[in-house]
């Protein structure tokens, strides 16, 4: 008899994974109710939505994903992620690839080759790793099965709907992170109704297997939050005494002039623009803290994942691609 239930219990413990990940939400009284307010709101058919969520599933492994993510780590644990040989010679590889393309963004967008190419080798390494949810299960699971973050998944399940109906796209057919964001860009449902374009003027907005649709949107979503052409996006900073301490805080929105920061113990580079503005940030380095201060641009990458590793991330991996690609064509010069 202890064998038995010895054998039952294992086979329950071995099976609860797979349960959890496929299990179906459609009879559950949120997605219910949430059919019933896409039906009342944005005219969908009923019948369509409840066949779209009988085929909708749980996942446990994007709930485990979302309890761990990577901005939580310190800077010295988060910047090897990112910042690598591999990354930076895929940056390279990718504008040589799609330099007509990224010259054309950069000329419609005012925002540098090198940063675009940066956010998508972030992002998703260039489009190699770009998602392997179905984004519908994604963001469903999120928004019915996460409390803490339920309000803005179901938000973004509700732009996804709308999104795959505006689009022409199979609401179960897309693939995205464990969050939803989607395509070589990894936007976001909403950040897609919003900025992706159609770039290369074929009829769609493609960010999936489409580069140029990626570049242009990555372009278009940065000229959309007030990128400045020509402007510092972040500089390494030495700071003395103890008064630079009341500068520093979580937000990356700069608030401090120049001359605030030299008077409170920062020590800034030459040749900035005057009228500037920054905020200080301390980041945990393998070897002590290091302080940077970021300008009007670096809080625009922020707005694309609000983290200051993530934005650091972004902007040292673009140093790497634009060195690497100057380094490329002063060797082919004769």
């Amino acid at each position: 008899m202890y064998q038995y239930l010895l054998h039952f219990l294992l086979l329950l413990l071995l099976a609860t994974p797979a349960l959890a990940s496929t299990q179906l939400l459609s009879d559950s009284l949120a997605v219910q109710n949430f059919i019933d307010e896409m039906v009342r709101q944005h005219k969908f058919k009923k019948p369509k939505l409840q066949a779209v969520f009988r085929q909708t599933r749980l996942h446990q492994s994007i709930l485990d994903a979302i309890s761990r993510p990577a901005e939580a780590k310190p800077w010295f644990e988060y910047r090897p992620i990112f910042i690598t040989a591999d990354r930076t010679a895929g940056g390279i590889q990718f504008w040589d690839k799609y330099q007509h393309e990224l010259e054309k963004a950069r000329k419609t967008y005012g925002v540098p080759e090198e940063i675009i190419i940066a956010i998508i080798g972030v992002e998703t390494r260039y489009g190699r790793h770009a998602g392997r949810y179905p984004v519908l299960d994604a963001l469903s699971t999120l928004a019915f099965a996460y409390p803490p973050r339920s309000k803005f998944f179901r938000k973004e399940l509700a732009e996804y709907l709308l999104m795959t109906r505006e689009e022409g796209l199979v609401p179960g057919k897309q693939l995205g992170s464990y969050a939803g964001a989607m395509g070589m860009p990894q936007f976001i449902p909403s950040s897609f109704r919003r900025y992706a374009v159609d770039f290369d003027q074929d009829g769609k907005r493609d960010i999936w297997q489409t580069a140029a649709d990626a570049i242009g949107s990555v372009g278009n979503y940065f000229k959309r939050h007030h990128w400045k052409s020509g402007q510092p996006i972040a500089s390494p900073v030495k700071v003395h005494g103890q008064e630079y301490k009341r500068l520093l805080g979580k937000e990356l929105k700069p608030r401090y002039s120049q001359q605030q920061l030299l008077d409170n113990g920062v020590i800034l580079p030459k040749g900035l623009p005057p009228d500037l503005k920054g905020t200080l940030l301390e980041l945990e380095g393998a070897e002590g803290p290091e302080y940077w201060v970021g300008w009007h641009n670096f809080y625009v990458i922020s707005r694309y994942n609000h983290s200051a590793l993530y934005s650091m991330a972004v902007f040292q991996l673009s140093e790497l691609i634009s060195q690497g690609k100057n380094r490329k064509i002063a060797a082919t010069k004769p």
